[in-house]
């Protein structure tokens, strides 16, 4: 009987059997980043009067997920469940979330040079992913007025991406009530040939 199972490919990989296998195709879709760089690269924004920075940093996160399915030619019903399931190649589906990060500081003694972080503040987070045509495929947005002056926070897409769909465009902005808004746009493509590829060599190795 056939058992399905939705699951992030990070999970799958670790599992021993696997792991060879999809490993790799893990690392390829981990996450899309703006800016680019390490986990403390963050875009910039002062006020006109540089008495106030916003600072914000966006991840896109593809989310692969996929279904369950007995291994082909496994007879040995001894296996436990990761020895005798594989995913199924043709499951594959996207389930995006954006993960947002922020910074408000004001600035003390000196504008635009010495600043300090407290308090709390209103900040909207967004965040688009639109199809090629421009029509949104999956929206988020977050509006909290006492948010803390530095924080993350991760907002799921709530859509399912169908696979091989072509070129998507994410936008993204982080906006500090009365200070300004900054943010950007990332591509990511929703082809899926390398997950098929590790999942098939999976399903008969």
């Amino acid at each position: 009987m056939k058992r399905t199972r939705i699951a992030a490919l990070v999970l799958v990989g670790s599992a021993a059997a696997l792991a060879p296998a999809l490993a790799s195709a893990a690392d390829q879709v981990s996450y899309l980043q703006d800016p680019a760089g390490d986990g403390k690269a963050m875009k910039k924004l002062w006020t006109k009067g540089k008495e106030h920075k916003v600072e914000g940093q966006a991840r896109f996160h593809p989310g692969v997920v996929y279904t369950m399915t007995e291994r082909k030619g496994n007879k040995n019903e001894h296996q436990g469940d990761w020895g005798s399931q594989v995913p199924d190649p043709e499951s594959l589906a996207w389930e995006p979330k954006f993960e947002f990060a922020w910074a408000v500081s004001d600035a003390k003694l000196v504008k635009g040079a010495v600043t300090t972080q407290g308090g709390k503040h209103p900040v909207v987070l967004h965040g688009v992913l639109r199809r090629a045509d421009g029509s949104k495929a999956a929206e988020v947005h977050s509006s909290v007025a006492g948010r803390p002056a530095k924080g993350k926070a991760t907002l799921p897409g709530g859509k399912r991406i169908a696979c091989d769909t072509g070129e998507y465009t994410v936008e993204w902005s982080i906006t500090r009530t009365h200070y300004g808004t900054l943010g950007g746009t990332m591509k990511w493509n929703a082809d899926c040939t390398n997950h098929r590829t590790a999942f098939r060599q999976a399903n008969t190795g």
